[in-house]
């Protein structure tokens, strides 16, 4: 039986997703660990993505194959007992046939946040980027629009990237902010059929730069190019959470 998972994490003080070969803490090892003592044997547990070190996940997607008696709906009450606090199974279903996490995602959304304030924020340094100065949203929105749609965006991708082709569909990238106590929070939220390695990172810094001043011509001349040297910073991975991946189905009922 192959069930679908739909995991949150903190992902602070995880190495990423995908298990490491040295050892290092991940959500895959946290997850494979206790599928294995729920199950009673070793479990792969298959993500939608790889998430980046200190990169959060408010909606990841995963899927298993077992052999239980326990109804899948209720699965993620057996892993919630197991996982640490920093990780939680918010929902199980039974996954329908052909059904893989990742092959079968139809569009991600990721959000970046970065906040603007006279001194750290403790209570959202752990899940935010902290800017120097203000943005021009304006700009930055000018940049977003420039941005959606289908493009090869090898310019937005760091090295080691194993992706057949940095073509790829960004549908909607929406920027927004709001008044903290203390600060201004930015929030990025991008929807595409697939990321390429730090692609969202760096269009958040891309966007960023031009709401600093940064011309527009000069993102459209990397976009066009594919010149990663013309494209701004990746900005920290503390700021980005996978927010949910879309199926084209409701995989988990209301939830989804």
């Amino acid at each position: 039986m192959r069930c679908a998972l739909l995991v949150s994490y903190d992902g602070t003080d995880f190495s990423g997703y995908q298990r490491q070969a040295q050892g290092e803490r991940t959500v895959q090892e946290e997850l494979e660990r206790a599928a294995a003592e729920i199950f009673g044997a070793p479990v792969r547990v298959v993500a939608s993505g790889r998430t980046d070190a200190g990169v959060h996940a408010a909606g990841q997607v995963c899927h298993l194959d077992c052999e239980t008696t326990i109804p899948p709906e209720r699965l993620f009450l057996c892993f919630n007992r197991l996982l640490p606090p920093d990780l939680r199974v918010l929902a199980s279903a039974p996954a329908p046939e052909g059904f893989d996490a990742s092959s079968s995602a139809k569009r991600k959304t990721y959000v970046y946040s970065a906040y603007l304030a006279e001194s750290e924020l403790p209570l959202v340094c752990r899940y935010a980027a902290r800017l120097k100065r203000k943005p021009d949203l304006a700009a930055m929105k000018r940049a977003a629009e420039l941005l959606e749609g289908e493009h090869d965006f090898a310019a937005f991708s760091s090295a080691g990237s194993s992706a057949k082709t940095s073509v790829r569909t960004v549908y909607r990238i929406e920027i927004s902010s709001k008044t903290l106590n203390g600060g201004t929070m930015y929030e990025i939220s991008v929807t595409g059929n697939g990321f390429l390695y730090n692609m969202v990172r760096i269009l958040a810094g891309e966007l960023f730069a031009v709401g600093y001043g940064k011309e527009l011509g000069q993102t459209a001349l990397a976009l066009g190019c594919g010149e990663r040297s013309l494209v701004a910073e990746t900005m920290p991975p503390e700021g980005l959470r996978l927010e949910r991946v879309d199926y084209g189905f409701p995989l988990f009922g209301e939830r989804s």
